[in-house]
């Protein structure tokens, strides 16, 4: 049992310590923190240069205070300047980028406001889009002006409808539970998905690596193949927790203390998160691990080539973009038929299971079946990977083939 923790703790050690590793993890990490402060950085480039400066011209002589005073109150950092020179001079400004845009007010023919809005280009959507809003407000005023509605009127007129969804179903989830509920799901749905790509693909190279480097001879000399590929799926395993380890509590407490990513926050479902959904999270991201995992293991095994390695994994990673683009399709019908029997499959459960127990007011019964499934597959995979891994392990030459399982086999057996 010694030779499995050596090459268990080894693998750990030997992938912490490199250099692709650390500037991997560096590398998200910076990434990590730079988006969920985007807000803040875009901000902090805003107040360099001030506010947007939009000149208008109003034809109308009469549309200007209004529609000033209506971007003050609902909208921050643009700044409407009333221009009176010519509209050809107005646009040479913004040319020279004296003003982002010009906005030119006029009525229309019902005597109701109308806008032009000039700029660079219309890249900028979310300006024009600001400046809409603002006119389609005035506008709104006026015509209930015309219509002789009081202020009250008007705003009863735009006020929502009151509407409330109830479930009929027995402890099923609110409304907030379940907003809840896909933000922390969508995020771990993304995080069982990379972490089985990028650790899964790990192990394959590992094990493709010491046999193209003539190591596995030694190895298999003094430890069994099957206590050699559990070392290096555990081994790998520990890496991927590390890293994840640092990236999530990073994230976490970038968000959590951003005021900027406080409505972000809300739809991560960071606050009341229930205890089953961590639990269903943690035990099928593990049992999802370990299940491409060993299949990736005994997949690297059969080639001598690290360049053959992505081919011979190729179709497990297919499994894995395809679990997750159902996995997306279900976020917003998790209780169809398909997304449940779909949820039964094994290379899919780790994903699709997780989604409903965390969406759905699932009876127990049914998380425990796909975790029995799991289980039950990864005992299954592990006793056929054991046996191929321990033929594959002394195949060498071009082997990229699916046949090549057949041959392992055989030579498992004439051991």
């Amino acid at each position: 049992m010694n030779s499995f923790w050596i090459i268990l703790f080894h693998t750990y050690w030997t992938k912490v310590k490199t250099k692709s590793f650390i500037i991997t993890t560096i590398i998200t990490l910076l990434l990590i923190l730079g988006l969920t402060n985007l807000q803040s950085i875009i901000d902090m480039f805003n107040d360099e240069d001030g506010a947007d400066k939009i000149a208008v011209i109003d034809k109308t002589n009469e549309l200007y205070p209004s529609v000033a005073a209506m971007s003050e109150s609902i909208q921050e950092g643009m700044e409407l300047e009333h221009y009176v020179d010519s509209e050809s001079e107005a646009k040479k400004k913004v040319e020279d980028d004296s003003y982002q845009g010009l906005l030119i007010l006029d009525y229309d023919s019902e005597n109701l406001p109308e806008a032009s809005y000039y700029s660079m280009d219309i890249t900028d959507s979310a300006t024009a889009t600001s400046i809409e809003t603002i006119v389609q407000a005035v506008k709104s005023q006026l015509a209930a002006a015309q219509l002789n509605l009081s202020g009250e009127q008007l705003e009863k007129l735009n006020e929502p409808v009151p509407f409330e969804h109830f479930a009929l179903e027995k402890n099923a989830k609110t409304e907030e539970e379940l907003n809840q509920a896909r933000g922390l799901v969508y995020v771990l749905l993304f995080l069982i998905y990379f972490a089985v790509i990028l650790y899964a693909n790990m192990i394959a190279m590992e094990v493709a690596t010491e046999k193209s480097s003539r190591v596995m001879e030694i190895l298999i000399s003094s430890v069994s193949p099957i206590k050699h590929m559990f070392a290096k799926i555990l081994g790998i395993g520990l890496v991927s927790i590390t890293q994840l380890a640092v990236l999530l509590v990073a994230g976490y407490f970038s968000v959590t203390n951003n005021d900027n990513m406080s409505t972000l926050d809300g739809f991560l479902g960071f606050s009341g998160i229930p205890a089953a959904t961590i639990v269903y999270a943690v035990v099928f991201f593990v049992l999802g691990y370990f299940l491409y995992a060993t299949l990736a293991a005994f997949l690297g095994s059969l080639v001598s080539r690290i360049e053959d390695v992505q081919q011979m994994i190729t179709p497990m990673t297919l499994m894995v973009v395809a679990g997750f683009m159902i996995a997306m399709f279900g976020l917003n019908n998790p209780d169809t038929t398909f997304i449940t029997i779909t949820s039964y499959i094994p290379f899919f459960t780790p994903m699709l299971m997780f989604m409903r127990a965390g969406m759905l007011s699932l009876p127990v019964w049914e998380p425990i079946l796909g975790m029995g499934v799991l289980a039950a597959s990864i005992i299954i995979l592990a006793v056929f990977g054991g046996r191929v891994y321990k033929g594959g392990v002394l195949m060498y030459g071009k082997s990229n083939s699916f046949k090549d399982i057949k041959k392992a086999l055989q030579l498992t057996k004439k051991e």
